[in-house]
């Protein structure tokens, strides 16, 4: 799930492809751990592919956030969950918490791929700016789906650690599904996304040196 800023026109296809890639590996490692931690319920479900139509809702992965585009508002991109059981983690709560987090951290690991690439390639002006863009897209989805908000990724790590009363708040708050997730950061991103921004700058600050 990522919500990014202001598009321009001239980027988008490199905004889409870029996309495109870092969700789909985003949503593999999600089911490749789980796989590993003893749960084969996205194996099963055909998920550990590369192939990015596995992980694409034509709703929330194209309609939505074209529509947000349309109305310039900051579109929230979002892609078919990968299916897993937690009953069959290995490690209880914390294998659990190792699944939800393996996706962000894979953003992340690919965010500083290109990073390693942009300061010791010497690459040409319009690669760069392709490169950046990446960048920039994966270091936001580490950012946002590290929130420890239902049911992004980082509920799951807050989860592991958390007391049973917020453990049963938070299980509510992710029952209720994405609809509700959406409506909150619509209401609250005068607030949320300051400090998103804020996060992700210093993190591309700190890879890009």
């Amino acid at each position: 799930m990522a919500m990014l800023g202001n598009i321009a026109a001239s980027d988008l296809f490199i905004v889409i492809a870029s996309l495109v890639v870092s969700v789909t590996l985003h949503e593999v490692m999600h089911g490749y751990v789980a796989h590993q931690l003893g749960d084969s319920t996205a194996h099963d479900a055909g998920r550990l592919t590369l192939n990015p139509l596995k992980h694409i809702d034509l709703v929330t992965s194209v309609l939505l956030p074209a529509i947000m585009i349309a109305i310039h508002v900051p579109p929230i991109f979002i892609a078919k969950p990968v299916p897993f059981d937690p009953s069959r983690v290995r490690h209880g709560e914390v294998g659990v918490a190792m699944v939800g987090v393996a996706g962000p951290l894979t953003n992340f690991l690919l965010a500083s791929l290109g990073a390693v690439v942009c300061n010791f390639a010497g690459l040409g002006e319009t690669a760069m700016h392709a490169l950046l863009i990446f960048i920039e897209i994966n270091v936001s989805l580490f950012v946002f789906n590290m929130i420890p908000f239902p049911p992004l990724d980082g509920s799951r790590l807050l989860y592991a650690f958390a007391p049973e009363p917020i453990q049963r708040i938070m299980l509510q708050i992710e029952q209720a599904g994405f609809g509700v997730t959406i409506l909150i950061f619509l209401l609250l991103s005068p607030f949320i996304l300051p400090v998103i921004g804020n996060v992700s700058n210093t993190i591309l600050q700190f890879l890009l040196r």
